[in-house]
């Protein structure tokens, strides 16, 4: 329960100022406090995405996105006591107050377990052909292209053993055998990698179905030429507090139109729009798949992801969307290759 008062903050403090409290430290989470310490509210990475999906701004002030009614454990409890009831409500963090409801510290399920160590299978998909960065991928795959110091795959792999995750499925067709001699079973990473030998093209989910064994745990699929700094581990903490069958990672888009955009009432002018911004989200390439979900998933044939979160929401299963605010580059273009070799020391340096 150390250093627990780093992460305190008042009601008014800035969006953005509680996103640096949240990334900074091991604890993931903010606790909104008065001035004598009497817990407010919490404000977690989910509360704050789920925000940015409203539409909230990250000037404005904490309390429009924190849970003011989280569950919270007595100092007097017994740490298996405390134990029982973060695993019961599936909290990452809790904290503990006194009888007036006065922070005194902060337990994390990780400290508890004593592991931060993740079970999950990673699915990085490395079979594309690259035709878009002719010439650079006739003499090798995307994913080896270097970007900074290192090969992207690497990179996207180095990003969630950090997290904690150290089982690989790598997914390869195009120029297979350069992947698999530089990468080989993952033991100089410390990590276990399998590979899904593609025969032909099946499309980002198509591989999913030539997994050998069905998941017991929900897995991670991301497309093998992305670079992001997205907290893996936030990312599947979210999926699993919304009890969600799939979650897909979207990131906002801006689209400025150039003209002034004309209102029309059958004949009569009623307004004009100069040049509006409108803003999206779209698809970043990046999932969480519950092995129910994969059942889904035709065996041999070309298949993308977006049918099958088609299907699911056809079938309506829990499908959720988790936003990136952190850094993210699809290297799918020479410019956007030449763009994240110039971020990356910056990124990832």
């Amino acid at each position: 329960m150390t250093r627990w008062k780093e992460i305190l903050i008042s009601p008014s403090t800035p969006i953005l100022k509680a996103i640096e409290i949240i990334d900074a430290g091991a604890m993931k989470i903010a606790l909104v406090a008065d001035e004598q310490n009497r817990l407010l509210g919490t404000v977690t990475d989910g509360d704050i995405r789920r925000g940015i999906l409203k539409g909230i701004s990250l000037n404005e002030e904490v309390r429009v996105v924190m849970n003011s009614n989280p569950i919270t454990a007595r100092s007097t409890e017994a740490k298996e006591t405390v134990l029982a009831i973060m695993k019961l409500k599936r909290l990452h963090q809790i904290p503990i107050v006194n009888e007036q409801g006065v922070v005194v510290g902060i337990e994390i399920l990780d400290n508890l377990l004593k592991s931060n160590y993740r079970d999950n299978w990673v699915v990085l998909m490395a079979g594309g052909l690259g035709t878009r960065l002719r010439p650079l991928t006739d003499e090798a795959p995307k994913p080896l292209l270097r970007v900074g110091s290192k090969p992207i795959l690497e990179t996207i792999m180095e990003n969630f053993i950090e997290y904690g995750f150290r089982k690989f499925y790598l997914s390869v067709n195009y120029k297979a055998e350069m992947i698999e001699e530089y990468f080989g079973d993952g033991s100089r990473w410390g990590v276990e990698i399998r590979y899904i030998r593609e025969d032909k093209q099946m499309g980002t989910a198509g591989a999913l179905g030539l997994l050998p064994e069905k998941p017991s745990n929900p897995i991670v699929v991301m497309n093998g030429d992305l670079l992001t700094k997205v907290n893996f581990q936030q990312l599947l903490d979210f999926h699993l507090e919304h009890h969600a069958q799939a979650t897909m990672c979207v990131r906002e888009y801006d689209f400025q139109v150039p003209y002034g955009v004309v209102k029309v009432d059958k004949l009569k002018l009623i307004g004009i729009d100069e040049k509006p911004i409108h803003k999206f989200f779209v698809n970043a390439g990046i999932y969480v798949l519950d092995s129910a979900a994969l059942e889904l998933i035709p065996k041999g044939e070309y298949f993308d992801m977006p049918s099958l979160y088609e299907k699911l929401m056809e079938l309506n299963c829990e499908t959720v969307v988790f936003p990136i605010r952190e850094y993210w580059m699809d290297i799918g273009r020479k410019d956007d290759f030449d763009r994240a070799n110039g971020e990356f020391w910056e990124v990832f340096g």
